[in-house]
């Protein structure tokens, strides 16, 4: 396994990083899950930011700054609603990540911290969820050599494991050596 990728049970508001992935509705106003507790953490001066961005659409992501967090900047990305898999979720999920992995090479970050996109109130199964969140990171790993850490921040020890079983399956399939 690539040392550069960790998973972990946590709290992505309090994860220390030159970035932060906040899974955010179109408005990027603030709402429930991280999005909600990403904003709180940050305070208001996150949502006044936001409000100058005037939204964004799904698959794409904007940039602010961390505010209160530990984190110096917030990634704010939009992932698809599920609706049973034939509207493109799939393909609007992975350039969620593309799109944020985007920012990061172009603003050079050398660390970045994302949560299960989609995969709470949009309802994105998690085992299809991990398993393009883990190719896209891992891609983007390769790519961004000056990338020291990605870490998937995980609400429950069900989500770390069903990632975990993600990152083996693309381990074995990829050959041990090049994850």
């Amino acid at each position: 396994m690539d040392t550069k990728l960790a998973l972990i049970q946590g709290d992505i508001t309090r994860v220390d990083a030159d970035a932060i992935v906040n899974a955010a509705n179109s408005s990027l106003l603030g709402g429930g899950g991280v999005d909600g507790a990403i904003h709180r953490a940050a305070g208001p001066e996150l949502l006044a930011e936001c409000r100058e961005l005037r939204g964004c659409a799904p698959g794409q992501a904007k940039l602010t700054k961390g505010y209160r967090l530990p984190a110096r900047h917030v990634i704010h990305t939009v992932g698809p609603v599920w609706r049973g898999g034939g509207q493109g979720e799939a393909a609007t999920l992975a350039r969620c990540y593309q799109s944020a992995l985007a920012i990061v090479e172009a603003r050079g970050f050398r660390s970045v911290a994302f949560p299960s996109i989609s995969t709470g109130v949009y309802r994105f199964p998690i085992d299809r969820a991990s398993a393009i969140a883990l190719r896209e990171l891992h891609a983007g790993l390769e790519r961004l050599p000056f990338l020291e850490k990605v870490t998937v921040v995980l609400f429950s020890q069900a989500d770390l494991e069903t990632y975990v079983r993600a990152l083996a399956a693309l381990t074995s399939s990829r050959g041990a050596g090049n994850v």
